[in-house]
């Protein structure tokens, strides 16, 4: 973050810069035409014998001068200005890395598996995204055959989503009502704010809609009294003040634009929760997440490097410091085993003892006298074979 900052001051100079010059060149050279056009109707109006006067000379010699002057300033502005646009690009070359490759490795992606799998993931974020016609092209090219479910569901979602941008509820409202059951089973609000939004939008064009805005929440708010009694006495009090504009009653505050990007945000959140998907695709998760842990991982790379221990960053599965991705970026339980202290691994997993006490396989080896064992906790004696596997 601090780096985009860095770079940011720099493209912030540049166009405050380029603003100025821009200003300046502009009315300098607004200026210098209007005499030249005053200067060439006066002389155009005499006749051929004509000859210009002293003063006239010196007047021409002026605004030559005056013009030469002009155009060295603006290209000394211009060089100027090149310098500052330069010192963007040294920013960002001083505030990104450029090689990542000390942190990568080769044979994670080697097999055609692992292509394989990288174009799907591609392709999906694609559907996601609303481009059909790239994800097939892709498909296409790689070979490979998408699911039905990464790309039917999708289409009709990204439809509605264009279609609340533009403030248009009725595919969401459709789609609501339609998924009724599953919406209510998952406890989401979705459907009620979407009826709400639309009677606030009747509200919002006056007394002439009263009556259809009165008759919509009588036939759509009534299976909602149970959970959302209290805003749907908000939503009646607007009712009052319809004849002098509810934009300014006490309720003004809740018709701002808001509205549409809360209701795009839940509409997204829930209809992802009900398919069963995350809202983030895998590739945004994944670019989110490496753009969290490879400059981490890149400096304590350099200190390694600069220490000659880089022999400690040998395991392929774990990583040499603990990066912090976030809540957000938390999909999996973690177990840490209470006895050695260590995370649980596919080689050393947690195991469920009799008692009902979970420890990781390395402590259950260690605690381990011949056929017998006492758990740590209770202590039960119990037989080591007893223990079970655990899947989190």
């Amino acid at each position: 973050m601090e780096a985009c900052l860095a770079v940011e001051k720099e493209v912030d100079r540049v166009f405050s810069k380029f603003g100025g010059i821009n200003e300046h060149a502009k009315r300098v050279l607004s200026d210098l035409i209007k005499q030249i056009q005053n200067l060439k109707e006066e002389y155009q109006n005499v006749g051929d014998d004509f000859k210009l006067t002293p003063i006239q000379i010196d007047v021409l010699k002026e605004n030559v001068a005056k013009v030469k002057e002009t155009v060295s300033k603006l290209a000394t502005d211009h060089r100027d200005l090149h310098s500052t646009v330069s010192k963007v690009g040294k920013a960002i070359d001083r505030n990104f890395i450029a090689d990542f490759n000390a942190t990568t490795r080769e044979d994670v992606f080697a097999s055609q598996e692992k292509i394989n799998l990288i174009n799907k993931v591609i392709c999906q974020h694609f559907y996601r995204q609303g481009m059909h016609d790239v994800a097939d092209e892709l498909a296409k090219e790689a070979d490979i055959t998408p699911e039905p479910h990464e790309k039917e569901p999708f289409t009709e979602l990204n439809h509605i989503l264009d279609c609340l941008k533009n403030k248009d509820l009725e595919p969401a409202l459709a789609w609501a009502t339609a998924h009724h059951d599953s919406l209510e089973a998952q406890n989401s609000s979705l459907e009620f704010m979407l009826h709400r939004l639309k009677f606030i939008e009747l509200l919002k064009q006056g007394a002439l809609y009263q009556t259809e805005a009165i008759s919509y929440a009588r036939t759509h708010f009534r299976k909602f009294v149970r959970r959302h009694e209290k805003d749907i006495q908000t939503l009646m009090g607007m009712l009052l003040y319809i004849p002098n504009g509810i934009s300014a009653s006490p309720y003004g505050s809740i018709l701002g634009t808001e509205m549409w990007m809360e209701i795009y945000e839940l509409f997204m959140r829930d209809a992802c929760q009900m398919l069963g998907v995350c809202v983030n695709s895998p590739l945004t998760t994944c670019i989110n997440a490496g753009c969290i842990a490879v400059p981490a991982l890149h400096n304590i790379k350099q200190v390694m490097m600069q220490r000659q221990v880089t022999g400690i960053w040998s395991g392929k599965d774990e990583l040499p410091i603990e990066i912090d991705l976030g809540n957000e970026n938390k999909y999996h339980s973690m177990f840490a085993c209470p006895i050695l202290r260590q995370q649980s691994t596919q080689v050393n997993p947690p195991m469920r003892l009799v008692c009902g006490h979970v420890i990781s396989r390395d402590a259950l080896n260690k605690l381990c006298n011949g056929n017998k064992m006492k758990c740590p906790y209770c202590p039960i004696e119990q037989a080591p074979t007893d223990a079970r596997l655990i899947y989190f």
